[in-house]
């Protein structure tokens, strides 16, 4: 067993250089790894603890790190657009994803978000994942099975659509990244136990109007919560503190609901609706 904060043979190893550029790879005995000014020996950095540096043969240098889950991310194949890290982040907060849960996923598309959830259940817990398309399944399943080392034995993945699956468990979390999440809220509001959380991530306004009307009119969940987030990096050289060029801007919405218990009536919210937000009114 490897010890933790230290390199050892099955590691995944990020090399970063002196301008900032990235390079990865998987530690073997006896193997090289070579770049245009030298190579670097994977034996040399068995047993030396993240954060070293080490040189080639040449002369150049690279701090070495095991990869964070959002490195593997950005970098892992994709046959679908990946779920970015900062709205990962959000989906295991918003969604209360905890040790033990028991989660529904449908749309694994390359296999981020799968990562992450199955990251916050732990062994204690389970992710029942159903993806239309099979080779957006067969490589999410290579990264997932990539980043563990293996097919975690709590994970589970149908292929076919989530309407046509026979759930007979309750789940605790109902986590949908799909082009039309509000025809599966009633299935969710029958595989969600009472409290549970439904929880969609879309990447229009008309997804997310869809979905919050599909969760009111179902008369199963609470009012629903929509959001998204924005995030800007800034560069600092010594007095010269500015936001960076480049951002990662709008990628998707979030919208969260929870499950009401049976039979019980939600309380309508109270408050004065805009002119025009439910379309003409018929005069009085």
């Amino acid at each position: 067993m490897s010890t933790p904060g230290y390199f050892a043979i099955g590691d995944r190893v990020q090399l970063t250089d002196t301008k900032g550029k990235l390079y990865s790879f998987t530690l073997a005995a006896g193997k090289e790894w070579h770049t245009h000014k030298g190579w670097v020996l994977h034996d040399d950095l068995i047993g030396q603890p993240e954060g070293s540096v080490i040189s080639t043969t040449g002369g150049l240098k690279f701090t070495a790190f095991i990869p964070l889950l959002a490195d593997y991310v950005l970098s892992m194949p994709r046959g679908a657009t990946i779920v970015y890290p900062k709205d990962a982040a959000l989906i295991l907060g918003f969604a209360d994803i905890y040790p033990g849960a028991r989660v529904l996923e449908a749309g694994v598309g390359s296999g981020a978000l799968t990562i992450s959830l199955l990251r916050a259940v732990g062994p204690g817990g389970s992710v029942h994942s159903v993806e239309r398309r099979a080779d957006f399944a067969e490589n999410a399943t290579s990264n997932v099975t990539n980043y563990f080392n293996e097919k975690p034995s709590n994970w589970s993945l149908e292929i076919g659509s989530l309407q046509d699956q026979e759930l007979t468990q309750s789940f605790d979390r109902v986590v949908l990244d799909m082009l039309a999440p509000w025809e599966c809220v009633s299935l969710s509001a029958q595989v969600l136990r009472p409290g549970g959380v439904f929880l969609a991530y879309v990447a229009t306004t008309t997804q997310l109007s869809e979905t919050a009307q599909a969760l009111k009119n179902d008369g199963n969940f609470t009012e629903p919560e929509s959001s998204e987030s924005l995030i800007r990096g800034w560069h600092h050289e010594g007095l010269a503190v500015r936001p960076q060029h480049r951002m990662i801007g709008h990628t998707g919405f979030l919208i969260q609901s929870r499950r009401m218990a049976p039979g019980v009536e939600v309380l309508q919210r109270r408050r004065r609706p805009s002119k025009g937000g439910y379309g003409v009114l018929a005069e009085e």
